[in-house]
């Protein structure tokens, strides 16, 4: 009776709890902290910042609501100590984007920050899963990749899933139809280089083209599809441009690509990852479709493609694989 109660009952688990580290307390980092808190993503969720009054006080603040969430406990520090043992560390640290600045602006400032910061976190937690947030995006993963020497799968970006989502937010307003039944994907630079998927976009299994009539009765032409493409690139820049930074969608993007990494569940989603020989472009980090689940960035996949979008991700890839040149990598 005994034997069974103590199988009925174990005094201690056999597994680990999961872990999420974030590296930078700022708008975004607090954001995703909050975003995995309130989804759940890992029993223990931390924070790193160099401000110890700051990253303390944020971790409070999350930690004081935590009887509302499924999460079991949220510490900050300014002590890369810390992160050790993390299942999935995310950097959000960097230098902030400016009114009117290009993300790829922010390169030389934000590279330097990450000679110091990686090889540091990647001695605390050198098995663990790195997603990368802090603009440029696809340039920081890939000088990462390089620093880190880690292979392609654990070290990728969190490249257009926000991009993809603004998409098909947009895509929802034209039609009324739910954001989750809308298969469209941005791919490239998260940036001004990115192209929109537009010749594999579904909404329910109806090709776009085939869709009919948009809420105001117009037609999903290439006028409507350039517009909507558009938006998603500058709708970055006005929310700076009002509020200073974008930080609430970020959090909430990462936080769905930390589901995918702790629960194993093999999404799809656009992250960004080292290319190599996909569609004629290698040696180069941006987002394209790419199955994601407990060893991280997977499987790329190969959408059908027009010319002009084939072109455009060649085009986007060239311009991030310079400036990754121009800072020695």
């Amino acid at each position: 009776m005994a034997a069974n109660a103590k199988s009925l009952y174990p005094s201690k688990s056999s597994g680990r709890p999961s872990k999420i580290a974030i590296v930078g307390a700022g708008a975004v980092g607090t954001a995703v902290a909050y975003a995995c808190a309130m989804r759940g993503d890992a029993r223990s969720i931390v924070l790193q910042d160099i401000n110890k009054a700051k990253v303390e006080a944020e971790a409070l603040d999350i930690a004081h609501g935590i009887q509302f969430t499924p999460c079991g406990s949220v510490e900050g520090s300014d002590d890369v100590e810390i992160v050790r043992g993390a299942d999935l560390v995310i950097v959000t640290a960097g230098a902030k984007q400016k009114p009117g600045q290009s993300r790829l602006e922010l390169a030389g400032s934000t590279v330097n920050l990450m000679k110091t910061i990686v090889p540091n976190l990647q001695n605390v937690a050198p098995d663990a899963r790195f997603m990368f947030i802090t603009n440029p995006v696809d340039v920081v993963t890939y000088v990462a990749l390089k620093i880190t020497g880690l292979p392609r799968n654990q070290v990728f970006g969190s490249g257009t899933v926000l991009d993809t989502s603004r998409l098909r937010y947009l895509v929802s307003r034209e039609t009324g139809v739910a954001t989750q039944n809308i298969h469209a994907y941005i791919a490239g630079e998260h940036g001004d280089s990115e192209v929109a998927l537009w010749s594999s976009a579904e909404i329910g299994n109806v090709p776009l083209e085939h869709w009919g009539p948009t809420l105001d009765g117009g037609l999903f032409d290439a006028a409507l599809r350039n517009r909507i493409a558009e938006e998603v690139v500058r709708s970055a820049y006005k929310i700076i441009d009002g509020k200073g930074a974008t930080n609430y969608a970020i959090g909430l993007s990462a936080s769905n690509i930390a589901g995918a990494v702790l629960r194993d569940e093999n999404r799809v989603l656009t992250v960004s990852t080292l290319l190599e020989d996909w569609e004629g472009i290698s040696d180069v980090c941006m987002a394209a479709p790419t199955i994601v689940g407990r060893e991280g960035a997977g499987r790329v996949l190969n959408p059908p493609l027009t010319l002009k979008e084939r072109d455009g991700l060649t085009a986007s890839a060239t311009r991030l694989r310079q400036v990754a040149r121009d800072l020695g990598f």
